[in-house]
């Protein structure tokens, strides 16, 4: 029998400070404590996330979110046996001072410390507390990332298809902000949608019919400003929240009921998982369970909490792998990385953008 695995996982590659502990056990876990201190407040007067304003949130709240969860958990650090935290992507003033911290208390209290990357840790965020084994079509959509993936296994990912351009929960905040809807723009734009009509305007939607698993926003997103500029009232605004919502639900959706007829797992259950922060609006929940039904196979998705970024799905990436046996001799020795691709045999290949210095994106 695998020995159960306690580790604390740290957070921090966005606006979120977080640290969760928990316990890895049969290939089940059970959170201990799971922490999330937000900045809404600190970026809200900007309409949108300021990573200099960020990095010196984090580094205010790091120290005490992760006493909080440890207190909260009721351990020591001498209870732990490991370590992990997000070592990318994100911003890199963030990520910097969540792996930091990590590190220094693996170092302190003489455990393995694993860098995780953040987007893995979505990846594997439904199986927090659901039964999702190997392997499964990902949808990952957030406010960086929007791309399909085969999830083979542990570490094991393939690029299916992604945004050329704008992610679909950036588009979200644009139209938020284009709007004077406030921030965070995604909520904003899914409240004032349900008191609008979904019909009211035909926006585009880039690349619907080409084969393939590629999206496009940009597009979208110009043709919402357009429409924005002529809206005066409430009901107007309403009307272009709505009309821009169904139009991502139907592009998402449609997206994935092509990526499960292509998805072949033989006499097993098909399941479709879909993470991120966009994953938490209710309409394109709804969309895709159609799509997931239509294509044979059972919608998997994190409770809302854990669709967002959150440092649970952190400490289960790093517990897989320690459970996994394998080596974290180096990881006191890695990097930030502000891109890290999940797929990146794919991303050096044929980048989805340009890699520059940083590398590619996706």
């Amino acid at each position: 029998m695998t020995q159960p695995l306690t580790i604390l996982g740290i957070e921090t590659s966005c606006d979120e400070t977080a640290a969760a502990v928990l316990r890895y056990e049969a290939g089940r876990a059970t959170l201990l404590s799971d922490v999330i201190r937000t900045q809404l407040a600190e970026h809200a007067p900007y309409l949108g996330v300021v990573p200099e304003i960020a990095a010196r949130a984090h580094a205010e709240l790091a120290d005490l979110t992760v006493a909080a969860a440890m207190n909260a958990a009721g351990l020591s650090y001498a209870d732990l046996d490991g370590v992990a935290a997000t070592a990318g992507p994100g911003l890199i003033g963030g990520v910097l001072v969540g792996l930091m911290n990590g590190k220094a208390i693996a170092q302190a209290a003489g455990k393995p410390f694993i860098p995780v990357n953040h987007l893995e840790g979505h990846a594997l965020s439904p199986r927090l507390g659901t039964d999702c084994p190997f392997p499964y079509i990902l949808l990952l959509v957030s406010g960086g990332h929007c791309q399909f993936l085969e999830v083979r296994g542990l570490g094991d990912y393939r690029r299916l298809g992604s945004t050329i351009d704008d992610a679909a929960g950036e588009a979200f905040d644009k139209v938020a902000k284009l709007l004077g809807l406030g921030f965070p723009g995604g909520p904003a734009v899914e409240r004032m949608a349900t008191a609008g009509n979904p019909k009211a305007h035909d926006f585009p939607r880039p690349l619907l019919n080409r084969p393939g698993l590629e999206m496009s926003f940009a597009g979208l997103k110009t043709a919402v400003a357009r429409a924005a500029e002529y809206a005066r009232s409430d009901s107007e605004k309403a009307d272009i929240c709505a009309s821009f919502q169904a139009t991502i639900c139907d592009v998402l959706s449609a997206r994935a009921r092509r990526a499960l007829e292509a998805f072949d797992v033989g006499t097993d259950e098909k399941r479709f998982v879909v993470a991120g922060g966009v994953a938490s609006n209710k309409a394109i929940r709804a969309a895709l369970e159609a799509a997931a039904e239509a294509g044979g196979a059972r919608l998997i998705a994190p409770p809302l909490r854990h669709c967002t970024d959150n440092a649970a799905m952190i400490a289960l990436a790093g517990a897989e792998h320690l459970a996994a046996g394998q080596s974290t001799q180096d990881g006191l020795a890695s990097g930030a990385r502000p891109r890290w691709p999940l797929d990146e045999a794919s991303a050096k290949a044929d980048p989805v953008f340009g890699a520059g210095r940083r590398g590619a994106k996706a």
